[in-house]
């Protein structure tokens, strides 16, 4: 029992540790570098993790339980579409169509085009005041104290921006599932355990996701709107950091690993 322990403790703490795989951190990282604030970072880092929990657990648990054999070129196809999705997560920050896709999915406030109240932050903080979009009109006026409601909803995310890290997570799970099953395998011989192990490992790695972007949107969320050229150069650098590595994974696993040859080969990692 007390060795059974040591090891789920070590299976969360390996799960920690795996949050911070660099193909993990650049994925995230661009999708909380427009992100000021440090709850809805820290939710974005959970989101991830579930999903990414999701698939280890269900690839794994067949893996374990059933002996579910994953073939070369299907385990080389999960991580490539790693790949491609670093690419893709890389040129829509670059574009900036993900600001138009979250305008689109998860808009601040209704298009209109009269007076109304609008809600935003500056600085980190809410506020209300009334807003026109109508010419000769100003387009700010005087500031008004938010409702309760407003401040409670500036710390929940949008429906794009809750799938996005969601859908992310589920393929970078995808990818590795198949090397943490076998990794526990070899460690854990009783299923239940192994199974067990494997949620540890799933709770280690939404930690240690929530605490990678939590940190990377903190000294945005202080600084608030006085570093706007630091924050527009983590976007475009967080977008071509993204692009190059998954360039780079692609080409690592369609050329040197031959995903797309007669005899492909395969190492779970």
């Amino acid at each position: 029992m007390t060795s059974g322990l040591a090891i789920l403790a070590i299976g969360f703490l390996l799960g920690m540790r795996h949050a911070t795989d660099p193909d993990h951190v650049i994925a995230v990282s661009t999708i909380v570098s427009r992100e000021r604030s440090i709850v809805k970072a820290g939710w974005i880092g959970i989101l991830w993790g579930i999903g990414h929990t999701l698939t280890i657990i269900v690839v794994g648990t067949a893996i374990i339980l059933f002996g579910l054999a994953i073939p070369v070129r299907v385990g080389l196809t999960m991580e490539f579409s790693v790949g491609l999705m670093l690419i893709l997560l890389g040129v829509l920050n670059l574009t900036g169509a993900i600001r138009y896709l979250s305008e689109k999915f998860s808009p601040a406030h209704p298009k209109v085009t009269g007076d109304h109240a609008h809600i935003h932050e500056h600085g980190s903080q809410m506020h209300l005041h009334w807003h026109s979009h109508q010419p000769g009109k100003e387009h700010h006026a005087e500031s008004l104290a938010p409702p309760k409601w407003a401040e409670r909803s500036a710390t929940r995310l949008g429906v794009f921006h809750t799938v996005r890290p969601l859908f992310v997570g589920l393929v970078h799970g995808l990818a590795g599932s198949a090397a943490v099953a076998l990794l526990v395998l070899t460690t854990i011989r009783e299923a239940r355990w192994a199974v067990l192990y494997l949620l540890i490992f799933g709770a280690g790695t939404i930690a240690g996701m929530m605490l990678i972007t939590a940190a990377i949107a903190l000294p945005f969320s202080f600084a608030g709107y006085k570093f706007a050229w630091l924050n527009r150069s983590l976007v475009f650098g967080s977008g071509l950091l993204s692009l190059v590595f998954g360039f780079f994974v692609c080409y690592q696993i369609a050329i040197v690993d031959g995903l797309f040859t007669a005899h492909p080969t395969w190492t779970p990692s």
